[in-house]
């Protein structure tokens, strides 16, 4: 009998941890979901925080036709840490700041050319288990953050959904940005070998429009956000910007193109032909000279014609060799240009070191402490074949036999 009760006992000492599985329960009523994070830096090194909040109700009432309200309240707050400035928020907010959703972070290019404000921002982000460190982060031009995440957008109710879409879809289609997480960033100082770039945004247009309720109301908006440039992070600073064809030269080295538009010059006429590629592959690798590494980068690309302004005859194959040399040297010409322009800063952000590190390791160890000086002055080749596969649903403009 006492066998008995010993194990009755037992069994529901067992189950106690499965009974407790809702002790951290939250209502949702009791959240306020930060969707985006705004941080400028004030007096005395002071963080200004701007927290972009949801109105849930407002959202899914707009997505059925009939809402009301704006979709998203910001709130903003100061502290001498994110954490201060994070609990001094909640003396405004009535609900618990919950930033399990938050999807981007904006900095201001005052707070990201500070590296003491930027690596402890950093490590506060990294400690906090509520936080997402896959969020995306990006940095304010000639704006605060607090303008960013306050800017109210047409087609994406919520303005931080507009962010991550039209990052992705300029990594798409444009090729001058790609996604880039806090992690990301955190790996990219703390490693060696490259260094850490970061999407720029830029608001653009009326700013003091750009949070009015009236920026809702119209076909075109008096202010709008647009991505706009790579911001080159050095010793965990910001330490200058690579910008258009020379953002896009990057994402090439970095084998992230995806698609994007080449224009080129036909017989005198400016652009003349456009060319889409549909598929690229980039390899980066190290020979040695005299002892010393020559980085080698070569780049396979494949592409359609997507308009042709001029007099042409894309049936012939001499024309279309033509084009592609045309379209590998433009290629080229990018990719040299940015490597330049990285060079002149002294930060290796195409990895060239971690190409180095894997082809001679007793060689790296050498150059590791010093590595950015040596990459100013490294030699690079830049090898590009590029190939027309389709010309469209057509071959020869539609235009090309008139008045014949």
């Amino acid at each position: 009998m006492m066998k008995k009760w010993f194990i009755i006992i037992l069994i529901l000492i067992m189950s106690l941890p499965i009974l407790s599985a809702c002790w951290n329960q939250k209502e949702l009523t009791d959240l306020a979901f930060v969707m985006a994070l705004g941080i400028d830096r004030g007096e005395d090194d002071l963080y200004h925080i701007s927290f972009q909040l949801v109105n849930p109700a407002n959202v899914s009432a707009a997505q059925g036709g009939g809402g009301q309200g704006l979709p998203i309240a910001v709130y903003k707050s100061t502290g001498r840490t994110i954490t201060e400035a994070s609990r001094n928020a909640t003396k405004k907010v009535s609900r618990r700041l919950y930033y399990a959703h938050t999807n981007v972070v904006v900095v201001s290019e005052e707070v990201a050319r500070d590296r003491t404000l930027m690596l402890n921002m950093l490590d506060a982000f990294a400690r906090d288990p509520e936080f997402r460190t896959t969020t995306e982060l990006i940095i304010a031009r000639d704006s605060t953050a607090e303008e960013i995440v306050t800017t109210l957008t047409i087609l994406d109710k919520l303005p931080v959904t507009k962010i991550t879409k039209e990052i992705k879809s300029t990594e798409a289609m444009k090729g001058e940005n790609i996604s880039i997480s806090i992690d990301d960033l955190i790996d990219g100082i703390v490693g060696s070998g490259k260094e850490p770039i970061l999407n720029g945004y830029r608001l653009i247009g009326k700013k003091e429009e750009a949070n009015k309720a009236t920026n809702l109301q119209k076909t075109t908006t008096d202010a709008y956000l647009s991505a706009d440039g790579l911001a080159v992070i050095k010793d965990g600073e910001l330490t200058g910007w690579i910008e258009s064809n020379k953002a896009r030269g990057v994402i090439w080295v970095l084998d992230k193109a995806k698609s994007t538009d080449i224009t080129l010059k036909w017989n005198g006429k400016k652009n003349a032909i456009s060319m889409v590629p549909i598929r690229s592959k980039t390899k980066v690798s190290t020979i040695f000279k005299n002892g010393k590494p020559v980085i080698n980068i070569k780049i396979e690309n494949e592409g359609w014609i997507s308009e042709a302004n001029t007099a042409i005859d894309l049936m012939d194959p001499t024309i279309i060799g033509k084009i592609e040399k045309l379209v590998e040297k433009e290629i080229k010409k990018e990719i040299q240009s940015s490597v330049k322009e990285a060079q002149k800063l002294k930060c290796d952000i195409f990895g060239f070191g971690d190409s180095v590190h894997k082809a001679n390791p007793e060689l790296w160890k050498k150059l590791k402490g010093n590595w950015n000086d040596y990459f100013a002055d490294l030699e690079v080749n830049v090898k590009v074949d590029s190939y027309v596969r389709r010309e469209g649903v057509r071959t020869n403009p539609f235009w090309s036999g008139i008045n014949k």
